[in-house]
This record gives structure tokens, C-alpha cells and sequence, in this order.
């Protein structure tokens, strides 16, 4: 995220405390990178994933000279778990390290206890087995895993041993989640870590004004009144929304079979087509093939970034097409939209399983093995339009079935605002500072973190002096969802006396 971004959505915040952004100059070419390649979705090829890993390592020495600078020096570091050399710098500096992971904790649950039983590594690549230790029956296939579990995938094995041996040293772990969404796994994922977890999400949720849904991500290459006056047109839940994120290049086939399955269902659609180097084939088979003009009216294509939050939040949306990328699934939970999954790699199978089998607020569109990034041409056609459009027909229809899985979408969605606004979440995020404050005062002994005494509440502000690093994605910029209202970090501060 840009910083002249970050100044200005602080500056629009208004806070009565002092939020203070410093920026790194990030150095893509010296590491063997193209320049301007900044975030994981730049990066062009697989092959150059580990000089990205190399440059974030080049970000450590200016931020360790910029904490010596600060007076007093930090009181933690939350930085991504992606980011592991954070852990050797917080042992510099003597404060804790807290890591904030971008997954569910049913994901790391399954992670965990994968890497623990290597139940997995003896089997075929199509033969299911059990993730053990669930607190649910829950079933995959060595095709639907991560890269994690695909030893010498990427080059990257001796990196993911540091990511892994960081976590272990990290003092807790905050989570973009909500207690309510999936307390069983909460509660297995504390049992089996033994460190503190503090779901504080979900962090979309932090910001409600429009400007800022519209403006999430990317900028939007749809005007946003353009597009809510679409959706005004139509009747409350009678809209599909496919949007399968910004890392999912499909290939045209592949994409040309998710248009035909759309039109297929006659249901109003809008659908964002990212199509990447093959924009340009994509718009040649719109043309060709007549696709807008046959779904004009009821088809909106949007060519590139869209204003997801905004449309989301839109009565007439009534289910959404999604990769299962745990932000856009927790922005599906948000608005109270159940879901059509469409996995395709990361972690985005175990996502799906969250919501078809635990949550029961999804439909799977069928996707059976993760499709590498970069490698998209290898696999075709891996799901057919009859399959997007049964998928569709049972997502907005289903019966008395299709009923009851929109009523706990909806449920959800209620949890998920009561959490932030003085719920589960609030509560967290109490707890994280005052435990932070803790810290703090524990090893207040050294000069480094000498504090004046001074009014009560201005100690709170100056001993919560927190380092956050984010994640090196652009997705949704988390960033921006990290970044509270200011009656909401008012509020935190005031319940942390």
C-alpha cells in the first residue's frame, strides 16, 4: 500500500491520539526482481517467489535502525508470520513478537495438525483421507493442499522452516476472525499452540462509511453509483455476484465456461473478470461470441477491480461466487450471503471446507485439486458451465434446504457486527492491549523502554507503542481493514485503563 495511501486515510480518521506511519523503500531489483514488483501478486513467475522472500529480508536492517531512533522503542511487534526474521528482531529489542496470521483458525487447526500426524504423505495424490484431531469430520485429498505440504515446491522449503520456527517463538497469535464464526476451532487451536489468540476481526468491519467500501483494495474500474443503481434495480436477493480474486488467473476456456454457466442459470449476475495477459483473447470472445449482448440487462461485467465491500453489502445480492480467499469469505460472512466455493490454491480448499461442511452457509461449484499459480495452463477445463449453473440454481434456490442455508448466512453476518461493536472481538482487542501494556511494564527496566510518568491517559498512549508489519499481498490491503474508526480505538483505549 502506498504511503501517501496510509497518510491519507489517517488523516481522514480524525484521531484524538497520535497513529504514526513510517515507510521502508522496498528494493524489488536488487534482488533479482522486476521493478515496480512489491506484493506476492506481482510477482511474475514461480521461479522468482524466492528472490521476493530475499527482498522482504532486506527490509530488516532500516527497520531495526528505525527502532533505534524511536524514544521509547517499541512495545511488540505484530508482524505477519510470513515475515520471519521479525522474531530475531524482537529478541534484539527485547519485546515480545506477535504474529497476526490472514487465516481462519480452522485453518490453522487443519494446518497443524497436518504437519504433526503427516497422515497425508503416504497416500496418492486423489485418495481422501481425515484430518485427525478435528472436532469434525473433515476430508481431503493430497491434491487440494497448500504448497506447504509439496516439499521442494517453489524453493522456497529452508524459508517455510524459518516462517514455522518464527511462529514457535511468537508470543501469541492475533487472528483476523470472530469467535462466534467458529468457537470449537478457537478454543482446539489455543489448546494445541498453548499461546494466546486474539480474534479481532473481522477487520473489515472497522470501517462501515462507503467511501471506504468502495475504495477498499485496488482502485474500482467501475463508477460505484453506476453500479448501485444496477443493483437498485433489482429484487432483494435475486443477484449472483463471481468474483474469484485478484491471484486467480484462469485461462480463457476456463473462464469463458464460468460466463456460459452464469448465462446459463438466467439469473441477473455481475461478474468481475480479471483476466490478466489474456484480457485481451477474453475480450476478443465477448465480442465474438455476442456474450454482453445476449446477457444485456441482466449481466454487469466488470473489467478488472471492483468495489466488492459495497456490492456485497447490497440487499439485492443473494449469493456469491467466490476462490475462498479468506478475506473475501470473511466479507461473504459479513454481509450475510451464503456462498459458491471455487478453490484454487493457498489455503483456499480448507476455507471451503469451513463453509460447505462447518458453517453449512455454501455450495462447492466442484474444484478438485489446487491449480498452481502461473501454471494455469497445464490443467484446462477443471470445472464445466453445467456445474457453475447447478451451482448457482442451488445457492439461490435449494428449497426448504436453500432456506435454512441463507438464514445462517444471515445469522452470521449479525454475529459478525455484534462481535466488533462490543462483542468477542472488542473484547480481544481490550485484552491485546492491556496485555501489551503487561509487557511492557514487565521490561520497563531496561533504558531502552523507559516511560515518564505522566497522567493515566496519556501513559496508555505512550506505553502502546506497537510495530505493525503487514503481509506482502495487496488483496483487500489489510492495511486498510487494520485501521479502526476513531470512536472504536476510543473506545479501546478507554476500556484499557
Amino acid at each position: 500500500m502506498p504511503s501517501d495511501s496510509v497518510q491519507s486515510l489517517i488523516a481522514q480518521l480524525n484521531l484524538d491520539f497520535p497513529l504514526d506511519f513510517s515507510s521502508s523503500g522496498f528494493h524489488p531489483l536488487e534482488a533479482g526482481l522486476p521493478e515496480g514488483c512489491e506484493t506476492v501478486d506481482a510477482v511474475p513467475s514461480l521461479d522468482l517467489m524466492r528472490n521476493f522472500f530475499v527482498a522482504l529480508c532486506m527490509l530488516q536492517p532500516p527497520l531495526e535502525e528505525f527502532f533505534e531512533q524511536l524514544k521509547p522503542t517499541p512495545n511488540c511487534i505484530i508482524a505477519d508470520k510470513t515475515i520471519a526474521w521479525a522474531a530475531d528482531t524482537a529478541k534484539k529489542f527485547q519485546i515480545p513478537r506477535i504474529l497476526f496470521d490472514g487465516m481462519s483458525c480452522f485453518t490453522l487447526l487443519c494446518m497443524h495438525n497436518l504437519h504433526i500426524s503427516k497422515v497425508h504423505e503416504t497416500l496418492s495424490e486423489s485418495e481422501p483421507f481425515v484430518v485427525p484431531g478435528l472436532p469434525d469430520h473433515i476430508e481431503f485429498t493430497r491434491a487440494q493442499l497448500p504448497g506447504t505440504f509439496n516439499p521442494g515446491s517453489l524453493r522456497v522449503d529452508d524459508i517455510r522452516e524459518r516462517i514455522r520456527a518464527g511462529e514457535a517463538e511468537g508470543y501469541g497469535v492475533v487472528v483476523n476472525s470472530f469467535e462466534e464464526l467458529e468457537p470449537r476451532y478457537v478454543n482446539e487451536y489455543q489448546k494445541v499452540k498453548g499461546d494466546k489468540i486474539w480474534c479481532i476481526g473481522p477487520l473489515s468491519l472497522y470501517n462501515k462509511d462507503d467511501l471506504d467500501k468502495a475504495q477498499r483494495g485496488n482502485k474500482a474500474s467501475i463508477d460505484e453509483d453506476q453500479c448501485l443503481k444496477w443493483l437498485d434495480s433489482w429484487q432483494s436477493g435475486s443477484v449472483v455476484y463471481a468474483c474469484l480474486g485478484s491471484l486467480g488467473r484462469l485461462t480463457p476456456p476456463q473462464l469463458i465456461e464460468l460466463g456460459l454457466g452464469l448465462e446459463a442459470s438466467n439469473r441477473p449476475f455481475i461478474w468481475v473478470m480479471r483476466g490478466g495477459d489474456k484480457a485481451k483473447e477474453m475480450e476478443e470472445w465477448i465480442q465474438e461470441d455476442g456474450f454482453e449482448e445476449r446477457t444485456k440487462g441482466r449481466g454487469l461485467l466488470i473489467r478488472g477491480w471492483a468495489p466488492q465491500v459495497l456490492i456485497l453489502s447490497h440487499p439485492a445480492i443473494g449469493g456469491f461466487l467466490t476462490h475462498c480467499g479468506w478475506n473475501s469469505t470473511l466479507e461473504g460472512v459479513c454481509a450475510g450471503v451464503p456462498m459458491i466455493t471455487w478453490p484454487m490454491f493457498s489455503e483456499q480448499f480448507f476455507n471451503e471446507k469451513l463453509v460447505v461442511k462447518v458453517l453449512d452457509i455454501g455450495v462447492s461449484v466442484g474444484a478438485q485439486f489446487v491449480v498452481h499459480l502461473a501454471e494455469e495452463d497445464k490443467y484446462g477445463v477443471t470445472v464445466t458451465r453445467e456445474a457453475v449453473r447447478k451451482a448457482v440454481d442451488k445457492i439461490m434456490d435449494g428449497g426448504e434446504e436453500g432456506e435454512e442455508r441463507r438464514k445462517r448466512a444471515r445469522e452470521l453476518g449479525e454475529k459478525a457486527k455484534r462481535a466488533v461493536e462490543g462483542g468477542s472481538s472488542h473484547l480481544n482487542m481490550t485484552m491485546l492491549i492491556q496485555d501489551i501494556m503487561q509487557q511492557a511494564n514487565k521490561i520497563g527496566s531496561n533504558p531502552k523502554n523507559h516511560f515518564t510518568e505522566v497522567d493515566s491517559e496519556q501513559r496508555v498512549k505512550s506505553e502502546c507503542i506497537i510495530s505493525y508489519i503487514p503481509p506482502p499481498v495487496e488483496i483487500n490491503d489489510p492495511c486498510k481493514q487494520i485501521l479502526p474508526r476513531q470512536q472504536d480505538c476510543q473506545q479501546v483505549l478507554q476500556d484499557s485503563k
